[in-house]
């Protein structure tokens, strides 16, 4: 059996988390995605702009209110590259 290579963007722990929260919503603020993974700001805004440089997010700059607001949300290359990743591990797991 020769096994699929996984996705080395998705492989992170911090940015298969982001994807994994966006495949389950429409879209998702970046306070949101700090609580739900428990990253810090600096750690999650970098992973943030790595996955909309792959195209796999898209990433949304406003302001509620007077408050700065960002919000995420999966893009269709993100949603085939997230389902070729959960294929490939279950490659591995059986």
């Amino acid at each position: 059996m020769i096994l699929k290579p996984l996705n080395p963007l998705l492989h992170s722990e911090l940015r298969l988390a982001i994807v994994s929260i966006l495949i389950g919503v429409e879209d998702a603020d970046f306070v949101y995605l700090r609580h739900c993974t428990g990253a810090t700001a600096g750690n999650l805004s970098v992973q943030i702009d790595k996955l909309a440089k792959a195209g796999y997010i898209e990433v949304e700059k406003g302001f509620l209110g007077r408050k700065p607001r960002t919000v995420c949300r999966i893009t269709e290359a993100g949603r085939m590259a997230f389902s070729e990743y959960v294929d490939a591990i279950r490659g591995y797991i059986g």
